[in-house]
């Protein structure tokens, strides 16, 4: 949230339907935006009807139908339509999932073609391995495949990632004890020296409140302080300090606020 004062708000009717409401102003550039979403599920028939508009002036449908072909299949028809230049876009999206794999194929519409991205997960007993790709029907040709490895444990987590063939990635995350929680990030680019890594810390001060800070190769300094002042309400604070230009400024800082009823 650094650089941005953000307001969420989360309501539900007594007929089922769900309001969500989000209003943003960036502090660099000053622009506001904003997207009102509304959400319907018929839990019986497992149907959700979801719409959504933006400040953007960008309207967005969503139909999903879940564990009523096969017990852990979705179903989602997602479209959205700009009114004032008329462009449409649609995709088709479908997820399966069960104790031990996870899969998902989503087709873009495009008249050009359509673009295919499919993705797979595999677990045993705490083993992860993921791949991810996306063909371009238009030009026939394949413009992601990345693959993932993990393992997780109760409170130790691992994560390696190529992407490419070019990028390089990995994390450890560690739960130290109830209130504390670490983690290291690494990332690498083929062909290139340039190196990123990264420690993040969370430290629970207590049951309503957090704090939080990262640091990285890049002399980036950022912390971050929730509150939960009471049930469904919550406030974020944030900041973003350049190291090496320290009294340069270019700061950032961030707010964040939060109802749900």
């Amino acid at each position: 949230g650094f650089g941005v004062v953000k307001l969420d708000l989360k309501t539900k009717s007594q007929s089922g339907v769900e309001f969500s409401t989000t209003g943003s102003t960036n502090t660099d550039t000053g622009k506001a935006s904003g997207n009102l979403e509304t959400k319907y599920k018929m839990k019986d028939l497992g149907l959700s009807f979801s719409q959504k508009w933006n400040t953007d002036n960008t309207l967005a449908s969503e139909i999903t139908l879940e564990d009523q072909l096969a017990k852990g299949l979705k179903l989602t028809f997602d479209t959205s339509f700009v009114p004032n230049t008329g462009k449409k876009s649609g995709k088709l999206k479908t997820a399966y999932k069960r104790d031990y794999v996870n899969l998902g194929c989503d087709v873009d519409f495009d008249f050009a073609g359509p673009t295919v991205h499919g993705a797979a997960v595999i677990g045993y007993e705490g083993w992860l391995a993921g791949y991810q790709m996306a063909f371009d029907t238009a030009k026939s040709k394949l413009v992601q495949n990345n693959f993932a490895l993990g393992y997780r444990a109760g409170d130790f987590q691992l994560h390696t990632n190529v992407n490419d063939g070019t990028e390089f990635g990995g994390s450890i995350y560690q739960k130290v004890n109830d209130e504390l929680e670490t983690a290291v990030t690494l990332a690498w680019t083929a062909g290139s020296n340039n190196t990123r890594f990264g420690i993040a810390a969370k430290y629970k001060l207590d049951k309503d409140c957090s704090l939080s800070a990262k640091v990285n190769n890049a002399s980036l300094i950022g912390v971050g302080y929730t509150q939960s002042l009471r049930p469904g309400v919550k406030l974020t604070l944030s900041a973003l300090i350049d190291g090496k230009n320290f009294n340069a400024g270019g700061h950032k800082v961030g707010l964040g606020f939060e109802l749900e009823a």
